[in-house]
């Protein structure tokens, strides 16, 4: 989900408080005086501007940082980035330990930075957690590897097959290329989908946590 400038000055947005994309109307710019800026390998020749915007729902604020020609003609700005981050957060169920909220939260703020392989390591490591602190550790002396631990979740029926199949393709094996192999550009097409099912898989756990107690208890987990 990103930013757009419009031709009034106005940027479109997602806007945290209100929970949807929205209008952050322009109200006052600042001049950095840096000029000419190296955008890539081509010099541009329009300087660095600052602008402050509000939300036209709920009159949060907002920052853009913007290139412009000095005739406050918005046609020839070009939008670089703009506060607040533009990604949707996830929601989670109540009864998510703090730590495995807190890992979810950490990959989407790096998912907002556009820091994708942070993100994809952190929404990893969140499933990881998630599966430990529901009791899928090692067993006697053996570790367990996260492809077992999500193979075993998905034999007692707290993930279905399909969630199982999400959490290899989506999150783990994207999370292993980051950690393990040569360095790659990950996409935000990558990042959004082991955000999404990272976040299902917590749901799982934690949606209806009685009755996955309930099963955790006969499988022995916990």
């Amino acid at each position: 989900m990103g930013s757009t400038l419009r031709e009034t000055g106005t940027v479109s947005a997602y806007c945290p408080e209100c929970g949807a994309n929205s209008n952050f109307e322009h109200r006052q710019s600042i001049e950095t005086g840096q000029r000419p800026y190296n955008f890539g390998k081509a010099r541009d020749f329009r300087g660095v501007k600052y602008g402050l915007h509000q939300c036209t729902g709920c009159r949060r604020g907002g920052l853009s940082k913007y290139l412009a020609d000095g005739s406050d003609n918005w046609q020839t700005s070009t939008l670089m980035d703009f506060y607040p981050f533009p990604i949707e957060t996830h929601p989670l169920p109540q009864d998510v330990p703090e730590e495995i909220e807190k890992e979810f939260r950490e990959a989407e703020l790096c998912s907002a930075f556009n820091a994708n392989r942070a993100a994809a390591a952190l929404f990893r490591s969140a499933l990881e957690k998630t599966l430990k602190a529901n009791g899928y550790v090692k067993q006697g002396n053996q570790l367990r590897d996260l492809q077992s631990k999500i193979d075993e979740a998905g034999k007692d029926g707290v993930i279905t097959e399909a969630r199982r199949n999400r959490a290899h393709d989506d999150i783990r094996t994207l999370g292993n290329d980051v950690l393990h192999d040569d360095w790659r550009e990950v996409t935000n097409e990558e990042v959004d989908a082991a955000h999404l099912y990272t976040q299902r898989i917590i749901e799982d756990f934690y949606d209806n946590r009685q009755e996955v107690e309930n099963v955790l208890r006969t499988k022995g987990r916990i």
